[in-house]
């Protein structure tokens, strides 16, 4: 087969049966330059799968170039640890080693404020579960949905959640309003400013006279203590579910009772 010849099959050819034939032809070079320049080219032409990657946790808070830099990286590793005949492929390989890759710089760099790491594997988990639901059901599924599916409490599933905005912070310079006249900061409480705090106080003391002994407990172990719900669940016997009720009940009716009226 002349030169052409040999060009145009090789065009005819999918991106995975060219990656395979590279691997043949690096497998059988000497010189380790030149097998290093197979096994760039090999990179290249994969380049793509590895930004596709990247762009599926493109909206999970970190910036795309990065998660694209990291994603490269993984590719870089799979192409370096792939032996040609051991196992069903290359890109069988190489997509859960750049997966890897992202998600061990999500763990390691893609939190500002880390939550615990329950809530991280669980959110993990979560948006997995929603993904395969929706191909299978032809729909997004609901929260509860979703929660059944991981066999966890709704109430769980939603700190989960939550937990997201541990990803990025606002800067204290950032406008709240679309002219840009007044900053984030300008708005927030001066927490070192104790005399503000004496009307919230004297207003939040006959409310709180009135929840009865457990409740006011769950209270001080939540917002003086800072514990958990599912540590306050431990401390005085109920799930972490309970926990969850409790306080949004609780804090209703305080809401209730300090509401001015109109």
């Amino acid at each position: 087969m002349d030169g052409a010849s040999l060009v145009a099959a090789e065009k005819n050819l999918t991106r995975e049966e060219r990656t395979e034939q590279m691997f043949l032809r690096a497998s059988g070079i000497t010189d380790i330059a030149e097998q290093q320049a197979c096994l760039d080219e090999i990179v290249l032409l994969n380049a793509g799968v590895a930004e596709a990657l990247a762009g599926r946790y493109a909206q999970r808070g970190a910036d795309l170039d990065d998660l694209v830099q990291v994603a490269y990286l993984g590719l870089v590793k799979a192409v370096q640890g792939y032996r040609i005949g051991e196992g069903p492929g290359f890109l069988a390989y190489a997509v859960p080693t750049i997966s890897g890759e992202i998600k061990r710089y999500f763990r390691d760099h893609g939190w500002m404020v880390r939550p615990p790491r329950r809530l991280q594997e669980l959110r993990s988990a979560a948006v997995t579960s929603a993904a395969d639901l929706e191909q299978t059901w032809g729909r997004p599924p609901t929260k509860a949905e979703v929660a059944k599916d991981l066999g966890v409490p709704v109430a769980e599933l939603a700190e989960a959640e939550q937990s997201r905005a541990g990803y990025s912070a606002l800067s204290l310079d950032a406008p709240v309003r679309s002219d840009g006249s007044i900053p984030l900061g300008d708005l927030l409480v001066d927490e070192g400013d104790e005399f503000s705090r004496i009307d919230d106080a004297e207003m939040l003391r006959p409310a709180l006279a009135t929840l009865s002994p457990r409740d006011r407990q769950i209270l001080l172990l939540r917002f003086v203590r800072g514990l958990t719900q599912e540590q306050i669940g431990r401390e005085i016997g109920v799930s972490q579910m309970q926990v969850s009720r409790l306080l949004s009940r609780i804090l209703a009716g305080l809401r209730e009772q300090l509401e001015v009226p109109v």
